[in-house]
Formats: structure tokens, C-alpha cells, sequence
């Protein structure tokens, strides 16, 4: 399924190649620091079986690893080459790490395997139909008692936000961040079979982790 032309989800080219050092430049250091924070909100912990939706170069994945430890597993999906690859690099001291080239809102083979579903600033790039699949697929491949988390941007009245993130998310951001902002991630959680739905905020109310569970 091609992205759309409103989506900004595929990394591609020199952004992918250098994404590390651009977001450590544009943040100061900052993204890093709150995805593994968001990892660790997740509430993974050792022994645990964890699945990224859109990996990266392995950010939140080596977050994830150093908690879940040797019996834990982990699999990352991400649609970039560039990207995967420098996961593995990076990761290549993690045995129980696999990396999979696919495309994180089609079907997916995996079904009650994992206890952790994670995805980080990778839902608000898809349109509609696309996070809603990409619910259903965490959803199957969760065990019982697992957990989606979702981190991205939190619902928020664009207009009378701080004037920077105003204009990041208006002119910077692909227009589905803002569709996304304005909508009930609640509802799709719920309407996908998700209970216990609840929320943590970051960034002055800007980020959140949302996560529901699989009953």
C-alpha cells in the first residue's frame, strides 16, 4: 500500500541516514531522552516480548532491550532499509533483536505473542484507514493482558498553542499531525476491542503515551 502524499511517516534519503543526529541537533538531545522515558512508561520489564511499529534506527529499541534483558525478545518493523540497517548495526550486541522490513499498517503474521506493542511519533503520519489496521494488527499480535502504546502528539487546541508548536505542527509537520491532534484516539482504542485506556503527558501537555490493554 503506497503512503499517502500527506503522510511525512517514510524517512527516506539523508534524513534517514543521518535521523540520529538531526533529531540530536533539532532537540538538543531532548527526543531521545523522552522516547526512552516513554519506554519506561510502558511499563516493560524483564522477560517480557516486545513489538515497534516503525523502529527507526533503534531508539526506543534499545531502551526496550536493556530492560527486557537475555529472555526477553524483541521486534522492530520499519519500511526503511536505511533505517533497519542501522538499527542492526547498532543493536548487533542484542541477540534476542530482530528487524523486519514491512509496512506497519498491512496484515501481519504475528498473533498473541507479544506483552509490549509500542509506536513513537509514527501514527499521526498515517491516514485513517491506515491507523486503524495498524491497531488491528497490534491487537492480534498482543497476548492477553498486553499493552498498545501509542507516543505522539496529545489532543491539544492548535490555535492556542505555544506559538512554536503552532507553527511546527501548521507548517512543518504533514497535515495529518493535525487531523490526528484534533481526533478521539480514546474511541479508536476502544472501538479496536482495547480496554483500560489511559494517558501520560509530556512535553506541557503536548505528548502523551497512551496505552490500552488487550482483555
Amino acid at each position: 500500500m503506497p503512503t499517502s502524499e500527506r503522510s511525512k511517516v517514510e524517512v527516506k534519503g539523508l534524513e534517514a541516514k543521518y535521523y540520529d543526529q538531526l533529531m540530536w541537533a533539532l532537540t538538543l538531545g531532548g527526543y531521545q531522552k523522552i522516547i526512552k522515558r516513554s519506554v519506561r512508561d510502558t511499563g516493560v520489564k524483564k522477560g517480557d516480548t516486545v513489538l515497534e511499529f516503525g523502529c527507526g534506527t533503534g531508539i526506543a529499541a534499545e531502551e526496550f532491550l536493556k530492560i527486557i534483558g537475555p529472555d526477553g525478545k524483541y521486534i522492530g518493523l520499519d519500511i526503511s532499509d536505511v533505517m533497519i540497517e542501522k538499527a542492526r548495526k547498532k543493536l548487533k550486541k542484542f541477540p534476542n533483536a530482530t528487524f523486519i522490513k514491512v509496512r506497519a499498517e498491512e496484515p501481519l503474521p504475528f498473533e498473541n505473542e507479544f506483552d509490549i506493542a509500542y509506536t513513537s511519533f509514527v501514527f499521526h503520519g498515517f491516514e485513517m484507514p491506515d491507523r486503524i489496521q495498524l491497531l488491528k494488527n497490534a491487537f492480534k499480535a498482543l497476548k492477553s493482558g498486553g499493552r498498545m502504546c501509542i507516543f505522539d502528539y496529545a489532543s491539544f487546541d492548535i490555535e492556542r498553542s505555544n506559538p512554536l508548536v503552532k507553527y511546527f505542527i501548521t507548517k512543518v509537520e504533514c497535515p495529518l499531525a493535525a487531523e490526528f491532534i484534533m481526533s478521539d484516539l480514546k474511541k479508536l482504542f476502544i472501538d479496536t476491542g482495547f480496554t483500560d485506556y489511559h494517558e501520560k503527558l509530556y512535553a506541557k501537555g503536548y505528548i502523551r503515551l497512551a496505552c490500552g490493554t488487550k482483555p
